[in-house]
């Protein structure tokens, strides 16, 4: 039974500092839960906070509480993988006033062969001047930039960059969404999702595994990521790629001593220069 009082159900809104999120992601626009407010929060959102897993890397734990968000994300300028800005997020969106669940995602990415946990983390939203359901995926690191409609089937084009969203059946009949994208490979298949609600502790378990397991991408190499209008750019390990919304690409190999200052100048990322020391030296190199 739903208990809508139980602190376990919601996103601790009341926690954030909403001056400081608003102005980290450079938002002065109104703060009424409306459908406007939400397209322009996820577009700032974003384009400012970088995707990154610099602290699996750098050895220390991923935290999803309030206080460990804003502490990382707001006051020292860092990004997070897609729990940390779900989670910061949904605190925003909750304080807001938004109607706001958090959904699981099951990345597939176009690759065939075996099946994957359900380790992404999205948000459907509610607005109070609209009646349709949205889905905001701040945390992929590649968009998109504005929420999406939960429609049966639809192409669309957030700025100038390609989606789909297709509506299937998955196991025992059950509804399954695809949301598809379109890059440097074509068109191919993101991730799977279904409307089944998820909460704080659910994804608590996942963050569990995204930043501990060895079965994890995110435990073995630096993985970043800048999403832009025009462009997205991903570091991982040490190849850089530049794509862009008509599926061009770019791809280079950098040496370990460019690392902090390609963090800081294309991933607006300044590492303390004790963490550059342990990147440039960790075991992911060898």
């Amino acid at each position: 039974m739903h208990k809508p009082d139980d602190p376990a159900y919601h996103w601790n809104g009341a926690e954030l500092d909403l001056d400081a999120y608003l102005a980290r992601i450079g938002y002065d626009g109104h703060r009424t839960p409306t459908l406007d407010t939400l397209r322009a929060l996820v577009y700032a959102h974003t384009t400012t906070i970088p995707f990154e897993n610099l602290e699996t890397i750098l050895g220390r734990p991923v935290l999803l509480d309030v206080e460990a968000l804003q502490n990382k994300m707001i006051r020292q300028r860092r990004g997070g993988y897609c729990y940390e800005n779900v989670g910061l997020f949904a605190a925003a969106l909750e304080r807001l006033g938004f109607g706001v669940t958090g959904l699981s995602g099951r990345v597939t990415l176009g690759a065939p062969g075996g099946l994957r946990p359900a380790t992404h983390a999205l948000l459907r939203v509610t607005t109070s001047d609209d009646d349709r359901v949205w889905l905001c995926d701040v945390g992929f690191g590649s968009g998109p930039l504005a929420p999406y409609e939960l429609v049966e089937d639809g192409e669309f084009a957030l700025g100038e960059w390609r989606f789909r969203l297709e509506h299937t059946t998955g196991e025992l009949d059950s509804d399954l969404w695809v949301l598809h994208e379109f890059g440097r490979e074509g068109w191919i298949d993101r991730y799977t999702f279904t409307l089944n609600p998820q909460y704080r502790m659910d994804f608590a378990v996942g963050n569990h595994f995204v930043s501990t397991s060895p079965r994890s991408p995110f435990t073995t190499r630096p993985f970043v990521q800048r999403f832009l209008p025009d462009v997205h750019y991903v570091l991982d390990g040490l190849t850089l790629i530049t794509e862009r919304p008509d599926g061009s690409s770019e791809t280079r190999e950098l040496e370990p001593a460019e690392l902090p200052k390609l963090l800081a100048e294309v991933f607006d990322i300044d590492l303390a220069e004790s963490d550059t020391a342990v990147l440039a030296e960790a075991p992911w190199l060898s």
